[in-house]
């Protein structure tokens, strides 16, 4: 009798195991429909923002074409922004600052279907370094998860250097060798899977100088910084000053006891 009851509570944990085990993978099938219907509900939302961030870039356009206009009557406005820009203003030797002189505007545009990519244009006056007079980089971005770079093949002048920007010497003369500069980064120009893709260059302009670049003309990021040390300069004067008023307290009580004891004498 007691090897039945035994078998009878194993049968019985065994039944009450499948028991729990089909709640469990019902539970998991439920939990799984609610993640594929707030997927849906996620991708909605991603195509609405792009709806709308397209929407706004076709705002934005005339208000960019407009202050590009302005900026053309600023000398040297882009040079300047460049080399307030705490990133970018190592990029620029000074062969670059010097074609740089000759920018007479930057443009950044996302492309019709945001998604798809963007794309960065210099565009120069005539000048004694190279022959185009616009140099572009555009990255577009592929559904298979590459980025197909592509960049302005620059037309140096005779005596500049191509890969360089730089002045060659043609007389033999051994020189050290130059500075990378600016222009180099119009050639690299090598495809990428999306994940690897680290374009500081293209994704500073973009996101960062772009949208404000009169932020770096009027050197107000510097100001920010310099603002910020001066509150602590500030706050270690005023402890200074209080520390000093007190010490003066100090002396003047010390001051009236000794002239009270010199009367009572």
């Amino acid at each position: 009798m007691v090897a039945d009851k035994g078998k009878k509570s194993k049968v019985a944990e065994e039944e009450d195991t499948d028991h729990f085990d089909g709640k469990f993978v019902l539970f998991i099938d439920k939990l799984q429909e609610v993640q594929e219907e707030l997927e849906k509900i996620n991708e909605e939302a991603s195509d609405k923002v792009l709806e709308v961030e397209q929407k706004y870039n076709e705002m934005r356009r005339p208000v960019y074409v407009n202050r590009n206009e302005i900026i053309k009557s600023i000398p040297d406005f882009w040079l300047t922004a460049f080399l307030s820009h705490p990133a970018l203003c190592d990029l620029l030797n000074e062969e670059d600052q010097k074609i740089f002189k000759h920018l007479e505007s930057l443009d950044v545009e996302d492309f019709k279907d945001v998604k798809s990519g963007y794309s960065v244009t210099f565009n120069f006056k005539e000048n004694p370094y190279f022959e185009d007079r616009m140099l572009s980089k555009s990255f577009t971005f592929s559904d298979d998860g590459t980025i197909k770079i592509s960049g302005t093949n620059i037309k140096w002048k005779e005596g500049m250097g191509a890969a360089n920007g730089v002045n060659q010497d043609k007389k033999g003369n051994k020189r050290p060798l130059p500075e990378m500069s600016f222009f180099s980064w119009f050639g690299e120009v090598e495809q990428k899977d999306i994940l690897e893709l680290q374009d500081d260059v293209a994704e500073i302009i973009k996101d960062d100088l772009w949208p404000n670049p009169l932020k770096y003309f009027n050197n107000e990021a510097d100001e920010e910084d310099s603002d910020g040390d001066g509150d602590g300069d500030d706050d270690e004067e005023e402890s200074n000053d209080a520390d000093g008023d007190e010490k003066d307290e100090d002396d003047d009580d010390d001051n009236d006891d000794e002239d009270t004891n010199g009367k009572d004498k």
